[in-house]
Formats: C-alpha cells, structure tokens, sequence
C-alpha cells in the first residue's frame, strides 16, 4: 500500500493527494500532526534518504530557529528536530513500501506509477 506523508493543509500536499485520487492510485494519507511520527521511522528514512533531503530549511520553521541551532545541525540534531516539529519535514514523503520519495511533481509522480 502506498502512502503519502505530510500535513494535511500543506498546499503540496493537496496537489499531491489530488493527483493521486485523479490518477486513480490507491493510497492512505498519513498526517504528522494528527497521526504522529515514529522515531525509528524516520531514522529509516534518514539512513535511505539523508536527513538534508527531509529537513525544509526554506519554510518558516526553519527560518524561526535560533541561527545556533541552524548553524550546528547535524544528523542526530535534525532528527530531534524533525520529531519535535514535524513541520520542518518536506512534503510529501510518499512510501511506496520498496521505495520512498520526496516531494511532488507532476512529471515524477507519472514516472512513479506508470
């Protein structure tokens, strides 16, 4: 099953999900605020991902940080960071249980699920 991570009023997201949905791709949608975050999840995409890739740094959470903060973040840091505000993650992270992907573009998508 595939699902698609995120926040459900980020405007990404809605492209996603309605890309999804017209393309008849059968999916669950995972929302971090409401439905939360496992650790050891995302340390799993952390070791497959990089956290560079899952950590926002041109959203406003980032931009709101303490530049010590911005200025030492390191892998155990952004995880920490990422747990405590998971709006600092890039949308979306879809699973497609062999493969995760971040973000969304139309032209990937089709890729994706041709």
């Amino acid at each position: 099953m595939t699902t698609l991570y995120g926040i459900k009023n980020c405007d990404t997201i809605k492209k996603a999900r309605k890309w999804l949905e017209e393309n008849n791709i059968e999916f669950q949608f995972h929302d971090f605020r409401k439905d939360g975050l496992d650790k050891k999840q995302l340390q799993q995409w952390v070791d497959e991902l990089g956290w560079e890739i899952l950590l926002n740094k041109r959203g406003t959470t980032w931009r709101q940080l303490p530049d010590d903060v911005k200025d030492t973040i390191d892998e155990k840091s952004a995880i920490v960071l990422m747990l405590e505000n998971p709006a600092i993650i890039k949308r979306p992270v879809l699973d497609m249980g062999s493969k995760r992907v971040v973000g969304f573009k139309d032209a990937d998508y089709q890729q994706l699920f041709k």
